[in-house]
């Protein structure tokens, strides 16, 4: 199973100010490195401008056939566990099992990352992504699955992922240069948001007529159309990127990496509190699907197809934005959260289901914006590293989050599980917004006069070099 993020790394310039082409104007301006601002932002390109690239466009077909796979696994697998054990507890205990290897181990797997040639690490992880499909299937379809089998098939499927997520996010800017990262980010999440339309409404109508494992066996299968993708790739084409060399401590000079740049570190610390405490859709869709409207797979499906609807508004807008400014990254988490908020209270179905497809949208932007500051702000033989912490946090917070939210679920019902994971996210958020305005010599100005604006971040006065640095970037 591939994630929807879509984040790449950029080829080898000796400093991150080189990262992007107009990054030394935006510094000159006072402009955080990989950041666009002002009048120095990256010209606006057309919303599908890397497809144009003949490895791009190979890599990303195989991806839309693997992630329709892939969405239609997540449904059935979600379903056959409720339908196993009719517990929220238990679907969350299997979202848990598929994301802690990622808690564990997932930076390793981003200095494996920076080791390796990334085309060959990922034929090695989208075939064995294939075969624990197939292995479900044939549990399933021989009618001898047990709840266990799941919970070990997820955990298995985790420890691919740890060495996939980076490989694959790194490897992308590899096929399309710098100066289209921004854009291959998006349609990476689009692309995985268009299968979100197409799998669970498949999947749907496979469990309602045949059972689960007729979609685990698809989605093995589906592993094919990447495998060949990789396979036909022209590497003579490729964005050379050296790579890092194996020594001692450098784990731990990631971690020092990140742990200086606060624009990095504390847009990690958002996404950490969003992904384990606001992603656990899983958990509530069930929920809502079968304790308050006491209705089938065919209404998960369409929940799941109302937000991907969302989210690829979301990521074909992002598509088209130019720059990755932390300011959105903040106010999209801020709304998204309160989203969630007004469908835990929603007084009907129709509008529960209408609040969905925003909620995907802004979940998508926050991910998109995060991750495309994160990557165009990394060195380049750091970028491995650092989007493993990312992914490792933004995924790896999940078992922590999602049987803690299970249990919330379970106990005192849907409305309240969903409500208390949109607090949480919405709260971290504006207080991460204020700590980085803080940081980045910024304060609050509130201004009621006609035609002004009213809410707004404004320099302190005599705010050190530093500060005025990160007050771009917000």
């Amino acid at each position: 199973m591939s994630t929807g993020s879509g984040a790449h790394s950029a080829p080898a310039p000796n400093s991150r100010h080189d990262t992007v082409s107009d990054d030394a104007t935006a510094t000159t301006q006072g402009a955080a490195p990989g950041v666009a601002a002002g009048p120095a932002a990256t010209p606006r390109k057309g919303t599908f401008s890397s497809l144009r690239i003949r490895n791009y466009r190979l890599f990303a077909s195989g991806q839309l056939v693997s992630n329709t796979g892939t969405w239609m696994q997540r449904i059935a697998q979600d379903w056959l566990v409720l339908s196993l054990t009719g517990s929220s507890t238990a679907v969350g205990i299997t979202t848990a099992l598929q994301f802690l290897p990622m808690l564990l181990f997932g930076l390793y797997g981003g200095v494996i990352a920076d080791r390796f040639p990334k085309r060959t690490l990922l034929l090695m992880t989208q075939s064995a992504m294939g075969l624990t499909g197939l292995a479900l299937a044939v549990l399933t379809l021989t009618g001898h699955v047990q709840v266990w089998h799941v919970y070990l098939v997820a955990f298995v499927l985790g420890l691919v992922t740890v060495l996939d997520n980076p490989s694959r996010q790194a490897f992308v800017v590899e096929m399309v240069g710098p100066d289209d990262l921004r854009n291959a980010v998006s349609l990476n999440s689009a692309n995985f948001q268009s299968a979100r339309l197409i799998g669970p409404a498949v999947a749907g109508v496979l469990i309602g007529a045949f059972g689960s494992g007729w979609a685990f066996l698809l989605n093995g299968l589906s592993f094919i159309a990447p495998v060949a993708g990789l396979l036909m790739m022209r590497t003579a084409e490729l964005h050379k990127v050296e790579r890092v060399p194996r020594s001692k401590g450098q784990l731990r000079e990631g971690l020092r990496y990140v742990a200086g740049r606060p624009d990095l570190i504390w847009t990690i610390v958002l996404v950490g509190f969003i992904g384990t405490f606001g992603f656990n859709f899983p958990i509530w869709l069930t929920a809502f699907v079968h304790q308050v409207y006491h209705a089938g797979p065919g209404t998960y499906a369409l929940f799941n197809g109302l937000m991907a609807a969302g989210s690829l508004l979301g990521a074909l807008l992002a598509a088209r934005r130019a720059t990755s400014r932390l300011r959105l990254l903040v106010g999209a988490a801020v709304i998204f959260g309160a989203l969630e908020i007004a469908a835990a209270l929603a007084p009907s179905f129709w509008i529960f289901a209408a609040l969905l497809a925003p909620i995907g949208m802004l979940g998508l932007t926050v991910n998109v914006t995060a991750n495309s500051s994160v990557q165009l702000a990394t060195d380049p033989a750091m970028r491995g590293r650092v989007m493993s912490l990312f992914m490792m946090v933004f995924m790896g917070g999940t078992p922590l989050g999602a049987p803690l939210v299970g249990w919330v679920t379970d106990a005192a019902g849907a409305r309240v599980g969903f409500l208390a994971g949109g607090v949480i996210s919405a709260v971290a958020a504006a207080v991460i917004g204020l700590v980085l305005a803080r940081a980045g010599g910024l304060r609050l100005k509130i201004d009621l006069r006609r035609g002004h604006q009213h809410v707004a971040f404004v320099p302190r006065a005599a705010a050190p070099a530093t500060d005025r640095e990160l007050a771009t970037v917000a």
